[in-house]
């Protein structure tokens, strides 16, 4: 299977890929599974694919939440090293295109004192919405690659 396939069965259509990356074959090593299954056991614990019902938790905690994403990608990729490319293929573009717009917008407006504006609240609340969703997608691609069963809907997320 080549990246793009992979990444439209998972339905990550906001991941685009250069030309040499298009046509590339992906076959996923021990190193690529046991990278995907320590990324997927994070996300799976974390507001990134967990419902954040209105009136509970804190708007920040839960940006910076998304954002530590990078700092554990980063530390998986340096552990498993090259040995884990693949992996890389997949993580690398999901970080930059996904939830890089996300942090990026949202850290700037949490500088200028967004979540202290109800509306501002509201509207990062419905963004990350948006953003789970493709997390929570990115979560199964992730249990895929690791060989494992997909818990990501283990539970309900009604009013999500």
């Amino acid at each position: 299977m080549n990246l793009p396939s992979l990444f439209n069965q998972f339905n990550l259509t906001k991941v685009r890929l250069n030309v040499a990356g298009v046509g590339v074959e992906i076959e996923f090593n021990q190193d690529d599974q046991d990278a995907a299954w320590e990324l997927y056991v994070e996300m799976l614990t974390r507001i990134v694919t967990q419902p954040f019902p209105s009136g509970v938790g804190d708007e920040q905690t839960a940006l910076d939440s998304v954002y530590s994403l990078f700092a554990t990608t980063r530390e998986i990729l340096h552990r498993r090293g090259r040995n884990a490319i693949q992996f890389s293929k997949v993580a690398i573009p999901v970080l930059n295109q996904v939830v890089r717009p996300f942090t990026a917008k949202w850290h700037r407006e949490s500088l200028a004192g967004a979540f202290d504006d109800p509306a501002k609240c509201q509207e990062f609340r419905q963004g990350l919405v948006e953003l789970q969703a493709d997390l929570r997608n990115y979560n199964r691609l992730l249990a895929s690659i690791a060989g494992v069963e997909d818990l990501t809907d283990l539970e309900s997320v009604e009013g999500h």
